[in-house]
């Protein structure tokens, strides 16, 4: 169980628990309503409390998060799982666990990934340190093939509070010659409801990629990319879009024997702690198969 305590400040005097753990605390509704369920799910000064009584300055407020359900759980991973490529932790505390996930890595448990995703290796990861189990919260998932820094909230509160808060920078090898730095703002649609697959058409929904060009060998880029929005394989399409799909891309592109997945690696995150607030920045270097399509592309420029 986590346990999270505030003290009520003099503009919540007067007020009722519901306005300060929706307010100050920043609880969603769906929290809330949960921890009404359990006995001493909120306290003040030690002692339960109704979200409708009101607060005095100076309260010390605990609100206790229940464990995660045992049903919801991911399971261990399989052993051969276990012997390949396994991330990075590059931060984790009672709330966050930020790791470096290998490209060739599923985030989610899916139909054709039982036993072999990121949720898997956490599980795993917590019993290794005599840690509960958790439910798995990515916030800002990674297709399997892109690598890189992935936040995961270890309980609801967190996941809530991360919502739209995390600010990335990827890195993209582009198979075209690209300068300068440009915007795409070009909608993304998903043509059939069974096929993963996305397209760019009017219809679709608003997509903005900001994108700035690193380094550029012969018919390859490497670039910069930050997005204003969201949408599943956002940087894909959009560099499809502008006939610079990216290396290795068999969905949006064509497959390429240099490496054996898209070229997209999410090198940077910055966030906020989501119960401390203290500023957070992890950083994951370019993998080497990204290295690699480079260095060659640069001997076949030298030849």
């Amino acid at each position: 169980m986590r346990q999270l305590t505030f003290t009520v400040p003099t503009e919540y005097d007067g007020r009722k628990v519901l306005h300060y753990l929706r307010g100050c605390a920043g609880l969603s509704s769906r929290i809330i309503r949960n921890l009404k369920t359990y006995e001493d799910g909120i306290l003040r000064n030690g002692e339960p409390v109704r979200t409708i009584d009101l607060l005095t300055v100076g309260d010390v407020l605990t609100v206790n998060l229940p464990d995660d359900p045992e049903e919801q759980l991911p399971s261990l991973p399989t052993e051969e799982f276990l012997a390949g490529p396994l991330p990075e932790v590059l931060f984790e505390d009672e709330d966050l666990l930020i790791v470096n996930k290998p490209g060739t890595m599923a985030v989610h448990p899916s139909h054709n990934h039982q036993g072999d995703t990121l949720a898997n290796w956490i599980t795993f990861h917590r019993r290794e340190q005599g840690k509960d189990p958790v439910v798995f919260r990515a916030v800002g998932r990674l297709d399997k093939g892109t690598s890189g820094v992935v936040v995961c909230a270890l309980n609801a509160y967190a996941a809530d509070r991360l919502q739209r808060g995390v600010k990335k920078e990827y890195l993209a090898v582009a198979s075209a010659a690209l300068s300068g730095s440009r915007t795409i703002d070009a909608p993304i649609y998903r043509p059939d409801p069974i096929l993963t697959k996305r397209v760019v058409e009017e219809q679709g929904d608003r997509a903005i990629t900001h994108w700035e060009a690193l380094e550029s060998i012969g018919e390859r880029t490497l670039c910069r990319v930050h997005l204003e929005t969201g949408r599943t394989h956002q940087i894909r399409v959009h560099f499809a879009h502008i006939g610079a799909p990216l290396v290795g891309d068999t969905l949006y592109g064509t497959p390429s024997e240099e490496i054996a997945r898209h070229a997209l690696h999410c090198a940077r995150a910055e966030l906020f702690h989501p119960v401390t607030g203290a500023p957070i920045l992890v950083e994951a270097p370019l993998p080497s198969d990204m290295l690699g399509l480079l260095h060659r592309q640069m001997c076949n420029v030298v030849k």
